[in-house]
């Protein structure tokens, strides 16, 4: 039962709620985790300001800020027992992060995926659109959502608020 659990990490308050149930889940079963980190257009252009230095040096900060997370996600799974391996992808011209969650499922033979999500209803899913649906549509596999709660999704969505009117008249 779950013996090879894929579980994608982005730093967010959700993110490591669901990396926290893997572990536990792992635990129970004696499974093994895949962490995954996923770079793509959403995460550049959230990752970088206007004003971060030049932008050839951006991909290679977020592939820097990338390696950093998945170790942190995996030495904390390894301090609880559980053995994890890391994946790094490059997602620019390899599909929708989702697509790439459901790929990189049958790739590794993933038994489960245990994914943390936001929650998110009405505007704010329309406009941020719901990865954890289109993989939970998509997976070949069970799919195990793990909501934060309300407080730290809250504290998330608010760092990824889009521009105002002013940003566009100048």
């Amino acid at each position: 039962m779950y013996q090879h659990i894929l579980v994608p990490v982005d730093g967010s308050s959700t993110s490591g709620e669901g990396l926290a149930e893997s572990i536990r889940l792992a635990k129970l079963t004696g499974g093994r985790l895949r962490l995954v980190h996923i770079l793509d257009e959403l995460s550049f252009a959230l990752g970088m300001d206007a004003y971060a230095g030049h932008s050839g040096d951006w991909l290679e900060v977020l592939r820097t800020n990338a390696v950093t997370l998945l170790e942190k996600a995996r030495a904390q799974a390894q301090a609880e027992g559980v053995e994890a391996d890391v994946v790094l992808r490059d997602g620019f011209k390899a599909g929708a992060v989702h697509d790439q969650v459901v790929t990189e499922a049958i790739a590794s033979k993933a038994d489960l995926i245990v994914l943390g999500t936001h929650g998110r209803r009405g505007l704010s899913r329309w406009a941020m659109g719901s990865s954890a649906e289109h993989i939970l549509r998509m997976a070949p596999v069970p799919v195990l959502l793990i909501r934060a709660p309300e407080v730290a999704a809250k504290v998330d969505y608010e760092r990824f608020s889009l521009p105002d009117g002013l940003v566009a008249n100048q």
